[in-house]
């Protein structure tokens, strides 16, 4: 791989604030993009530092927007997000901050409920135990907590009986 040509700090601030603006982004990856350009060591530092300063960058806002929307788009449970923004070097406070702010009590349970009849409408309509098995496995891979699962599990195939 060949090194990329030189890039001016100026050039590359322009690039990254309209790289930041764009959308939210993480510190790492501000910084990866960076090493892309061929910038490295202290003139990453003084970009990185500058973007904070000018508010281009800012972890937790990137945080709140990240969580808040792969809740509400995506559909995804706390474990999952927590796991992507760790993944992202996201630290700890923001994570805890934006899951606190951005996925609400009230509509967490209501959420995965929606999910799972939307998922056990598409599945195969096997025995009560085959069924809670896949439908745990979903949400489990969305990332909602064990014991929600099971409890809107028995929600979800009580209606089906009812039916």
């Amino acid at each position: 791989m060949s090194q990329p040509p030189y890039i001016s700090y100026e050039a590359a601030l322009a690039k990254l604030q309209s790289f930041c603006a764009y959308q939210e982004r993480c510190h790492q990856e501000v910084r990866q993009k960076l090493m892309d350009l061929g910038v490295y060591g202290e003139r990453l530092d003084e970009i990185v530092a500058d973007l904070i300063e000018d508010n281009f960058l800012n972890e937790e806002r990137f945080a709140h927007a990240f969580a808040g929307g792969k809740f509400r788009v995506k559909s995804w449970g706390r474990l999952r997000i927590q796991r992507e923004l760790k993944a992202k070097n996201v630290s700890a406070y923001c994570i805890r901050k934006a899951l606190k702010n951005e996925l609400p009590e009230e509509e967490y349970f209501p959420k995965l409920l929606a999910l799972l009849r939307k998922k056990n409408r598409l599945i195969y309509k096997g025995d009560y135990y085959s069924r809670s098995k896949k439908l745990a496995q979903y949400a489990q891979y969305r990332g909602y907590e064990a014991h929600l699962i099971w409890e809107a599990i028995k929600i979800v195939l009580n209606e089906e009986e009812e039916e």
